[in-house]
């Protein structure tokens, strides 16, 4: 039953790694998408990123079903804890992922409930399945809305290719088996909507899977 259940995108902006090591010292602007899904009385937030205020704007008055974040990076996470206060809410996220949560939140508040693979959310009567794609980072997930052929990859997959696996803690072996036993395998019209910049769809992404074997990243 898919009647009226929608999603919606707001782009927030922040600015990464400021003060952090690596980093210039202003740290280095960033745009996000973050997704809502749902209807006119009822929503869910994929990500929380920078803007805790403009996100719930954009839920208003309807009740809110959680928040999911995709993986434990600063930028999609640091909106989270005010967030989930300002909507009276619960928080989601992949226990392998927590030691980054504890590196932008610290570790005296916490996510509420553990992401698992598999784990189904059950929004305006139809199924959100929780994907567990490492790779990007260890707890990193996706989400599948078979009811709108929609997939949710937040740093996993994007237009052109993985996410990035530059860190100590990131494979690039990983992320491509995630994404080719995991993604690919949905119906090629799946749009994927991804946690940053535009959209695209698993038929896109599809053909360039040798390609990025080869090139190694």
């Amino acid at each position: 039953m898919t009647d009226g259940v929608r999603i919606e995108r707001v782009i927030t902006q922040g600015v990464l790694g400021l003060g952090k090591p690596g980093y210039p010292p202003e740290g280095i602007p960033i745009e996000n998408n973050v997704w809502i899904l749902g209807d006119d009385s009822s929503a869910l937030v994929i990500d929380a990123a920078h803007d805790a205020a403009e996100i719930a704007a954009a839920i208003g008055d309807r009740d809110p079903l959680g928040i999911l974040l995709t993986h434990g990076h600063e930028d999609h996470i640091n909106a989270a804890v005010e967030l989930a206060s300002r909507l009276d809410t619960h928080l989601y996220l992949h226990p392998a992922d927590q030691f980054l949560w504890e590196q932008t939140v610290g570790s005296e508040i916490l996510p509420d409930f553990e992401l698992a693979d598999g784990a189904i959310f059950s929004v305006c009567g139809s199924e959100l399945v929780t994907i567990h794609t490492p790779g990007h980072t260890p707890g990193s997930v996706s989400f599948y809305f078979d009811a709108l052929g929609t997939l949710f990859s937040g740093d996993t997959l994007f237009q052109g290719g993985p996410g990035a696996t530059r860190w100590d803690y990131s494979s690039f072996s990983q992320i491509l088996e995630s994404i080719e036993s995991k993604l690919l395998v949905l119906p090629g019209d799946t749009q994927v909507l991804t946690g940053h910049g535009d959209a695209t769809s698993i038929c896109a992404e599809s053909k360039d899977l040798e390609a990025w074997k080869q090139r190694g990243w």
